[in-house]
């Protein structure tokens, strides 16, 4: 059957990302040896510096696949939601195994739990936002590092609480340690959140043989409404916007949010249609064009001082 190279990124989570979908891979494909390229990404190194000042959402993708494109491996294994936008030349969104839970989680306190004026660890403006929108008396302070590293800012009393994604926490068996569950109706998820997404090159039909066998058609139509969306409104990780979509029938439902960097300003929609990439732009351009929500660029995102973490 021969072998398949994953490059992914060197974290605890990450590696178990790519350890299933070399489980998967595996099933479908009975003798593939499948190996993992482990690749350490500008977000990986600069785990000190928020993601608005090295870039956003890219740094943790760009080296990943450059490994792929340059042929140091076959298949790039990305978190869903650290991917930009755009996909480079010469590559190609080839599989979307079966999405996780795209829901988010509070560790350390449920939301009615926590006092006036807590201090809540997020390093994404999507979710400062929302939080900020139905309970204003918090406080927020930056969050960056591997799972545990983020886990631990609660456990510790660092923090009152962390958000962190239900998908990473099911992945590393952590979900014990979940304090509450924000439905997407308070806390509309990450575009892609939950999801897997698997690159290879354009011109390599064995790659793009092999991942057709993991492919889950229901999970790649609906991150390709999503993604549509957050290329056509522009975003990323550093602007507040969100997106979680379903399948009904022949159709996707896409729920999509933009938001002022404070929360103080949160537009919604709902829209269904048979063409994921077309419902992603039109929902981009309800949000942003009819409902005034190019209005919100530019909008500073002022927080109360949290004071330093103990």
């Amino acid at each position: 059957m021969g072998s398949l190279r994953l490059a992914t990124r060197g974290s605890p989570l990450a590696l178990r990302q790519a350890e299933l979908v070399a489980e998967a891979l595996a099933r479908a494909h009975p003798g593939l040896e499948v190996e993992p390229v482990v690749v350490r990404t500008t977000g990986d190194r600069r785990a000190d510096v928020p993601l608005d000042r090295i870039g956003g959402q890219g740094v943790f993708a760009k080296e990943v696949q450059a490994a792929v494109a340059e042929g140091r491996a076959d298949v790039a294994v990305h978190s869903a939601k650290d991917l930009p936008s755009e996909t480079p030349d010469g590559l190609v969104l080839a599989a979307v195994p079966r999405r996780a839970d795209p829901r988010d989680a509070l560790v350390g306190s449920s939301l009615a739990d926590l006092a006036a004026g807590a201090a809540v660890a997020t390093g994404s403006a999507r979710r400062r936002a929302q939080l900020a929108n139905v309970r204003p008396d918090l406080t927020f302070v930056e969050l960056r590092g591997n799972m545990g590293t983020r886990l631990e800012r609660a456990e510790d009393g660092s923090v009152a609480a962390v958000v962190v994604a239900v998908a990473a926490l099911e992945r590393l068996g952590w979900t014990e340690r979940i304090s509450d569950l924000l439905p997407p109706s308070l806390m509309l998820p990450q575009v892609g959140q939950g999801a897997l997404a698997l690159e290879c090159r354009a011109d390599d039909p064995v790659a793009l043989g092999l991942l057709a066998a993991v492919d889950d058609e229901d999970s790649h139509r609906t991150l390709t409404a999503e993604r549509s969306f957050l290329a056509a409104a522009g975003g990323s990780c550093t602007v507040p916007v969100a997106a979680l979509a379903a399948t009904s029938g022949d159709h996707v439902v896409l729920q999509a949010l933009v938001a002022s960097g404070d929360g103080r300003v949160l537009l919604r929609t709902e829209r269904r249609g048979a063409d994921p990439e077309v419902l992603g732009r039109e929902a981009a351009v309800e949000l942003l064009n009819e409902r005034g929500g190019r209005s919100l660029e530019g909008w500073a995102s002022e927080w109360p001082a949290a004071g330093p973490a103990r």
